[in-house]
């Protein structure tokens, strides 16, 4: 079983990301959710996921919404496949018209 948890920083801002809401998929069910803390983390967001593929979804429009900023992207997906590792960390790095990720540690 692997444990999840993930990170997201305005790039643009240079700050973390606080109060972004989190939502992980498998296949079209919610499994868990969350919201990011004042550090940009959800340091927990699942504890057991059993291998398969997995859809991470970031509520960016309400969060740039409440930063007063325009933004392209309303919600941000991220698609990756879960496969018996101990833990996954699945970062965002943000910004209004641009986003990137990666596999973290």
């Amino acid at each position: 079983m692997t444990g999840l948890s993930t990170h997201v920083l305005d790039a643009v801002r240079g700050l973390p990301a606080a109060g972004v809401a989190v939502t992980l998929f498998r296949g079209g069910e919610a499994v868990a959710s969350g919201a990011t803390d004042t550090d940009g983390r959800i340091g927990t967001l699942a504890t057991e996921l059993p291998d398969g593929v997995y859809r991470l979804s970031f509520d960016t429009g309400e969060y740039f919404a409440r930063t007063g900023t325009d933004t392209f992207y309303p919600e941000v997906s991220i698609t990756f496949a879960a496969r018996g590792e101990r833990h996954l960390h699945v970062p965002l790095l943000l910004s209004p018209f641009a986003f990137s990720t990666y596999r973290g540690s």
